[in-house]
Order: structure tokens, then sequence, then C-alpha cells
């Protein structure tokens, strides 16, 4: 019998609650695996107010890292002691990695968006994007593609809280990231919406509408604002083609990308962090598609 834990063994960790659906053990384990690296991934059930005791255990403990999920994510950021920029603007981390008995914070998501979209041949560096929402996952995404050189990034949400942090982002990334630019706009401005996707080369929807179980919503009712050219972007992975990109692609757009890559991407950034090794993606995407 392979024997995986050792008296060296290095622990790695997700933290947050819930935790017992997550991925990520089965994720980082199998890397693990595949390069002969003495170390053992775990998920732990953290509530917020426990986040900042629990990273004094990790590191007493001498974890080599561990990935944040909700709802501790801002609270991890506020207890680092290093902090990457993008991480800084955005206000929360989801990968915290041990350099040399200091916990330095960074955020993946949109770093995961980023190589999903070049995996799919697309890159945003002098893109003009279009995102819709302002939370978690679409803050990341709007950050991490101002500071990879997108040529403008258009935010629309609803008339709710997250429009402020919408407005704040932009705020933070025209100091930041001056030669992006970045305008916000609600969801009920029509117009404007039409217009800027019309002039997008990147549509995102960064919100939850179309995630089951409400698979019959869309976020782009007009279907006529789909053309060929146009990439369309849905950061929702359940169901893995939502009905805004089965109507892309009915549309003719060629360049219709899903949330699922997202997933598995931010996760081999996290990994290369802690690990200064790339993830063997093909091979664990090959081990998945045979569970």
């Amino acid at each position: 019998m392979e024997q995986r834990i050792k008296g060296t063994t290095r622990l790695l960790c997700l933290i947050g609650t819930p935790v017992g659906h997550s991925g990520s053990p089965a994720m980082h384990n199998f890397a693990f695996r595949y390069h002969g690296l003495d170390c053992a991934y775990l998920a732990f059930d953290i509530k917020e107010e426990q986040a900042p005791e629990a990273m004094k255990a990790l590191k007493l403990l001498n974890a080599q890292g561990f990935n944040v999920t909700m709802p501790c994510k801002n609270i991890v950021a506020q207890n680092v002691d290093e902090i990457s920029p993008e991480a800084e603007v955005i206000g929360a981390c989801n990968t915290v990695v041990n350099e040399n008995g200091k916990w330095k914070g960074y955020i993946t998501d949109g770093s995961g968006f980023v190589l999903n979209l070049r995996e799919h041949g697309v890159e945003v560096k002098d893109k003009k994007i279009v995102i819709c929402g302002a939370g978690g996952a679409a803050t990341a995404i709007q950050v991490q593609c101002a500071f990879e050189g997108a040529k403008s990034i258009t935010i629309f949400n609803g008339n709710d809280p997250f429009l402020d942090r919408a407005k704040g982002t932009a705020a933070k990334l025209a100091e930041k990231t001056p030669d992006c630019k970045v305008t916000v706009h609600c969801l009920d401005e029509k117009e404007a919406f039409v217009a800027a996707v019309n002039d997008a080369d990147i549509f995102i929807n960064g919100t939850s509408v179309g995630m089951k179980p409400n698979e019959d919503k869309t976020i782009i009712e007009d279907t006529s604002l789909f053309r060929k050219d146009l990439v369309v972007c849905d950061v929702v992975y359940n169901p893995t083609e939502t009905r805004m990109m089965r109507e892309a692609k009915a549309a003719g757009c060629e360049k219709v990308i899903g949330g699922e890559g997202m997933l598995l991407w931010q996760g081999a950034v996290a990994y290369k962090l802690w690990t200064g090794k790339d993830f063997p993606v093909k091979e664990y995407q090959a081990f998945k598609a045979q569970q």
C-alpha cells in the first residue's frame, strides 16, 4: 500500500464554511501524488470569527499554505503579513502562502479566469470588456483584467449595495491601473448596456444569473446583442452550459466559455504559488473524466 502521510508531510488546507462539498482536496492531493510531493491537503470548517485563530494555529503547525472560501476571504486579507497588489485592491484573499514564516495573501479567482480564457485562445490585453456583477468573483475578474492590460472595463450591476462596491473598485483601479478605463453603470441603464455590449470584445456574466436551480434565466435577454466576434463568458459552472451560453452559440458566437475551467485554473495558480510547479491540468482533467 502506498504510504502517503509521514512524519515529514507538509499540511495545506481549505478554511471556510461550508467546505464539505469542496473539490479542492481531491484536486490538490492528485497533483501532490503526480509530482511526488510530501504534502497533504485537508478541509476545515471555519467560521469567519474563527479565521484569525485558525491562521495562528496553521502558522504554529508550519503549514505550507491554505485556501480560503466564504465567508473568510475578507477577514483573512486583514490578518496576513503581506498581501499581493490584486488582493489589496479587492480586500480579499483566497490563497495564502507560508513565505519564510510569514503569511502572504493572494487572490487567484481573477488569474484563473484569465488563464481559462487563454486556454481558449483569448487574451484580455488591449480588449474592451463588459462585465455584469460586482460580487467576489466579478470583482476579482475586474481587477485581474485591469492588471493584465485590458483597454477598458465597463461594469454593470443592479441597484444594490454591490453597486457602491463596483464604484469603489473603479476608483482604486483608476489609481493602480490608469491606462485601463473603468466605468460603472446600473443594469437599469438599458441604452448604455446595449451600447457597451455592441462595442465590447469580451462580455462576462459575473453574476449567479442562470445558476441552478434557475437555469431558465439569462443576463442577456436580447439575443441580437450576440455577434460572431464577441467572446461570451460565464462564471456559472452549474450547469456547465447556461442558457446564455447556449443562446450565444446559437447566435453564432465563435468563443463561448463557461465557468468550470475558471475553477480549475484558479486552483492551478494556487498550486504553483505553494509548490513552484505547474499543476498537471490535462492529467487531472483526464482523471476526472474517468470518475
